[in-house]
Parts: C-alpha cells; sequence; structure tokens
C-alpha cells in the first residue's frame, strides 16, 4: 500500500485536537488512509451503521480507540453527541476521526458544533510525492485517483467516465445540487473545454440555458465536491488594470482527460492534443496545491496575475511573507526571452522569487531567480519552508 504524504499531519492533528475531520473527493483514499490509523470504523451512509453507532456510542466514548466515522454529515445528530463527548474531557486529545466528500455538508456541523474542538485536513488524490518519479507523467495523464489507472492502468479512461456518471446521477443531487444529470454533464463538458480559462459565468449560463447566478451556484457545488479549482487573481498596488474574474481548473488531470473524449493511450497521444499546455499547467498547480497540504500549510496563498495588456504570471505564492512569481511552459528547453519577460512581469508585482517552470532536466537555481523542473521546485519549497521551521524555533 502507498504511504499517504498527508500521514503525518493528520498524526499531529490527533496529538493537537480531540477531533480531526478529514476532508477530500470521494474514491481519493480517505477511508483507506484513515482506517490505517483505527479499526473502529462506521461508514455513516449506511442505515444498520448508523444503528449500530448508536448502539455503541457508550463504549465507544470510554474507549481509548480512535474512532473513524465516514460521510459524517449523513448523521447530523451526531454532532451534538461528539461535542458532549468533547467536552467531558477536553484534555484528551486523538479520539474521533471524521470524513467527508463535500466541504459544506461536513463544515456547516462542524462551525456549530466543533469549533475550537476539530482540526481540518484535505485528502487529495495521488501525487507526484507519493509516487516513485518515472510515474510522474503517467500520472498527468490517467490523473491521481488510485483506483482511475495510475495503479491499474486498464481502468482509464472507463473509470472515470462511471466516476463522474455517478457524481451526476447521485451525488451531487443528494448533496443539494439542483440540476438534471443532463445539465450537470454538460457542465462538465463546458467546464472542461473552459480549463485554465478565466471564469464567465454570463457566457457558460448563456450556453447552459440558465442564469449567471445559477452557474455561479452550480460552481460553487463543484467546487466544495473538491472536483475544480478557482484559483483567484492576485491584487498588487499598480497601475495598469487587473483581470478580477478567477480561473478555473479541474483538478484531477484524468476527470479532465475523459471529459475532452480524448483517446489518450500513450503521451505521445496527450502531447499532441492542441490543449496540452493547459491541462499541464492545471496539474503543475494542483501538484504544487498538494505539497502545501501535506506540509501543513494553507493553500489559501495560490493566485494567478493578470493585466489589461496581457503581462501575465501563472502562479502568485505567497509564502512565509515572500512572493513567488511562477511561470509554467510546457517545454524541455525554455528559452532567454520566456525568462525575460517573466522577470518583467514579475517585477510588477515585487516579487522575491521568481521561477520558470518547465519539463527541463537540467534545473538551475539560483538566488532569487532559477529555471526549474516541477520536482526540482518542490526540492526548493520544501528547503525553503525547513529554514522558515528553524527560524520560528530559533
Amino acid at each position: 500500500m502507498i504511504e499517504r504524504a498527508l500521514s503525518s499531519v493528520i498524526k499531529q492533528r490527533l496529538k493537537s485536537f480531540p477531533a480531526v475531520a478529514l476532508l477530500g473527493p470521494r474514491q481519493s483514499g480517505k477511508t483507506t488512509l484513515a482506517c490505517t490509523f483505527s479499526s473502529t470504523y462506521y461508514d455513516l451512509e449506511l442505515e444498520e451503521e448508523r444503528l449500530r453507532l448508536d448502539l455503541q456510542w457508550q463504549g465507544i466514548i470510554t474507549s481509548s480507540s480512535l474512532a473513524v466515522l465516514d460521510e459524517a454529515q449523513n448523521f447530523p445528530a451526531l454532532f451534538p453527541r461528539l461535542r458532549s463527548a468533547i467536552d467531558k474531557n477536553r484534555k484528551r486529545n486523538g479520539r474521533f476521526l471524521l470524513l467527508g466528500s463535500i466541504a459544506p455538508g461536513l463544515m456547516k456541523e462542524v462551525s456549530e458544533f466543533l469549533t475550537g474542538r476539530i482540526a481540518i485536513c484535505e485528502l487529495s488524490p495521488l501525487s507526484i510525492t507519493e509516487m516513485n518519479s518515472k510515474q510522474d507523467d503517467q500520472l498527468w495523464r490517467m490523473g491521481g485517483y488510485p483506483d482511475g489507472g495510475i495503479l491499474h492502468r486498464g481502468n482509464f479512461s472507463a473509470w472515470q467516465q462511471n466516476y463522474l456518471d455517478v457524481l451526476a446521477m447521485r451525488d451531487l443531487p443528494a448533496w443539494g445540487l439542483p440540476s438534471s444529470s443532463q445539465i450537470t454533464k454538460r457542465f462538465f463538458k463546458i467546464l472542461a473545454a473552459s480549463h485554465g480559462s478565466i471564469w464567465n459565468a454570463s457566457q457558460i449560463g448563456k450556453s447552459l440555458g440558465i442564469s449567471y447566478h445559477t452557474a455561479n451556484s452550480y460552481l460553487d457545488y463543484l467546487e466544495q465536491a473538491y472536483l475544480i479549482r478557482r484559483l483567484p487573481p492576485y491584487h498588487s498596488n499598480i497601475k495598469k488594470r487587473l483581470i478580477k474574474s478567477p480561473k478555473i481548473y479541474w483538478r484531477d488531470s484524468g476527470l479532465l482527460h475523459s471529459l475532452l473524449n480524448a483517446t489518450i493511450h500513450t503521451m505521445d497521444d496527450l502531447l499532441s492534443q492542441p490543449w496540452v499546455g493547459v491541462s499541464w499547467e492545471g496539474w503543475v498547480i494542483e501538484q504544487i496545491h498538494n505539497f502545501l497540504l501535506f506540509h501543513g500549510i494553507d493553500s489559501g496563498g495560490m493566485y494567478y496575475f493578470r493585466t489589461s495588456d496581457q503581462h501575465e504570471l501563472d502562479l502568485v505564492l505567497t509564502l512565509s511573507g515572500k512572493i513567488w512569481a511562477i511561470e509554467i511552459k510546457l517545454t524541455a528547453a525554455p528559452g532567454s526571452w520566456d525568462m525575460d519577460r517573466l522577470k518583467k512581469t514579475a517585477a510588477l508585482i515585487n516579487a522575491d522569487k521568481i521561477i520558470l517552470l518547465s519539463r527541463t532536466a537540467t534545473p538551475i537555481v539560483g538566488k532569487n531567480v532559477s529555471s526549474l523542473n516541477l520536482r526540482s521546485l518542490l526540492d526548493l519549497l520544501k528547503l525553503s519552508l525547513n529554514k522558515e521551521k528553524i527560524k520560528r524555533r530559533a
């Protein structure tokens, strides 16, 4: 079994809080990971499991074992009980591990009953920090869902198609999305065609025959189900007019490729697609996001930057008071003009670190300006985070 990089973060949070909520998309491996911490497990999607939990509750709260409560948002009556059990012994940590597949369903109850008593962790599908470097391209091509092909190649892309069908027909309606499965599937495809683009609710709504308000609400559901990333714009105090709408990306590249109806059996198939550049851009951004999660860092410091006269940065990171300007290029041989343009744009936001990220085999790390591939960027980020930890301890 693959050791998940988030394990260490969960262990730390269990030592510090009575309860931990582990959130993330369906089939990302939450249950498998949670059961490595405890065999006391309840699937609260099932009526019989809710009954079993009810009957065994007194034994659970007096036991020294960690209780894993899967799909906890399906059992609202649980949360007052959790608060009562925790408050009777506030000094005891690591008692409950709650799992959920959609943020609002669980977070509504958490905010009402468990504020200050619970820590939040997010588990993504598999990422490159959890895989062998030889599997990087396979991970990009098939996505990170454990059953979606990265571990069993024959499953791609039939698994992705079935996954999306179940979401549209069962899961999203159960979570409250007020849309027919046909409209939801069309929405999926429109978002795939818009991957890496500026969000335009009016245009999307018009193509679906719905209002822009409704389009925005549909996007909210998909974002809260960990399907879509809405990357906000970076606002800087400069004289140029800035783009203020977010960019949207499918978080998993395998789902994106399935929705684009591409036959991608090999890397050559992928590299021949007209949208391959934005696919790689979104995949890289998601890998960086996952890396930050694995180090217990909130991803709220991730942005893009674009001015009305087309000065653009694919990714802006704000970490420990520093600004990282990152341009993502799908090339193995970035040119000097790429770096020159990047420097000029990075200067607009007074970036502390300037990174030209490509598929180069010869990364060059400078003091403030670097030409890197994805793994060397993650190494540099890790070094920076470790230095910051040392400073805080000093």
